[in-house]
């Protein structure tokens, strides 16, 4: 069963804080061992809490001492080399979400100029590009162009490879495939 998504804010009620604070704390230390054991590394966790007195360090006061002093002895560019702090971490995290929305967007954009070629192709014809705007049809034209050049490469190596592997009924496709990229063509020469 899925747990659901916990809203991060400040948890009002003292004791179910209280309660979250220690699973939490426990499930940070034991990710941390987890990760020393499994990748051998060294690591330490410190965590200073409202309800203990002393904080609660992993694995050892020493050990952690030890792995701070080795730190510290790094210059500082390679100190924070690979730190982040809140607002870098939001930073780079805003800036991989614009990416991904100009993605989307891009694929948006293909989605809406294949069906656009779809209602031409499918009867509405140049209705269709009637009612489309400029920047659409001039949009359709450099993707109808990428696609017969694509159309045209995939003929050739099928061409080059036609007379020694394919029978009959592929070099009759290949003669369908040819009509179908000079109707390609036709329609982007009209742009």
């Amino acid at each position: 069963m899925a747990r659901k998504k916990v809203k991060l804010a400040l948890i009002a009620n003292d004791s179910a804080r209280k309660a979250t604070f220690n699973k939490r704390k426990k499930g940070l230390i034991k990710k941390v061992s987890e990760l020393s054991v499994l990748c051998g590394v060294s690591a330490c966790a410190v965590v200073y809490g409202p309800y203990e007195a002393r904080p609660i360090v992993w694995p050892s006061a020493q050990d952690a001492q030890r792995v701070l002093a080795r730190l510290k002895s790094l210059p500082e560019m390679e100190q924070n080399k690979k730190m982040m702090n809140q607002e870098a971490f939001l930073r780079q995290r805003v800036a991989k979400l614009r990416e991904q929305v100009k993605r989307q967007e891009r694929e948006n954009r293909e989605e809406e100029l294949k069906e656009l070629m779809r209602r031409c192709v499918d009867g509405e014809g140049w209705g269709a590009l009637a009612r489309a705007g400029v920047e659409e049809v001039t949009a359709l034209a450099c993707m109808l162009e990428v696609k017969a050049k694509a159309v045209q490469e995939r003929m050739e190596a099928l061409r080059r490879g036609a007379d020694e592997r394919f029978g009959k009924e592929e070099k009759v496709v290949l003669g369908e495939a040819e009509a179908a990229a000079a109707v390609v063509e036709d329609l982007s020469e009209c742009q």
